[in-house]
């Protein structure tokens, strides 16, 4: 394979790897389907490599092998109806509630149960779009920067930083916070 692939494969490895282990709970699991998509994208790497949004390309492609991997195992493709998604919003959660939580203390003075505070979250989240979702995971959760989110994902990086501080403000205003006090703490 040329160095191209190996390049590509370096910059991907990590984010695929945990994005389907996030969603299929299994490490051993994720590695497999992992491997078995590079396995692929070797086989088809000559045409890939010149195509100009070949990493939006492979970021869908990649999400529709684990929706097919989940309903190979008779769970639902839509991680919004799975485990895994809970699993995911309790890790892109922490940082993003944090934040909320100082904000909401700064504003009134006083704290609110983590319960109900991370409850509000997670309803929040399921009803972010997916590509806001796909973005809070890799940024928040995975703690991928900016430039490897938009890489990964196959969007610029003002799109990421974009569509973080959109999701972001969703999150704050659908829990009851002042959107105001939210940092965009995006300075990649």
């Amino acid at each position: 394979m040329p160095s191209t692939f190996w390049s590509f494969h370096a910059r991907y490895d990590r984010a695929f790897l945990e994005y389907s282990r996030i969603h299929l709970g299994s490490a051993t699991a994720a590695r497999r389907l992992v491997d078995g998509t590079f396995l692929l994208l070797a086989a088809v790497w000559s045409r890939l490599e010149h195509e100009p949004d070949a990493g939006a390309r492979v970021w869908a492609m990649f999400k529709e092998r684990v929706h097919g991997e989940l309903a190979a195992q008779g769970r639902s493709p839509d991680v919004r109806e799975t485990m895994a998604f809970a699993r995911a919003i309790r890790a892109a959660a922490e940082p993003l509630l944090r934040s909320f939580r100082d904000s909401f203390q700064a504003e009134h003075g006083h704290e609110i149960g983590e319960l109900e505070e991370g409850l509000g979250l997670y309803r929040a989240m399921t009803r972010l779009s997916e590509r806001q979702f796909d973005i809070i995971v890799l940024r928040d959760a995975l703690d991928f920067s900016t430039r490897d989110t938009a890489l990964i994902v196959g969007i610029s990086e003002a799109t990421v930083r974009s569509v973080r501080r959109t999701a972001r403000h969703r999150l704050a205003a659908a829990m009851g916070y002042s959107t105001a006090g939210i940092s965009d703490n995006d300075q990649e």
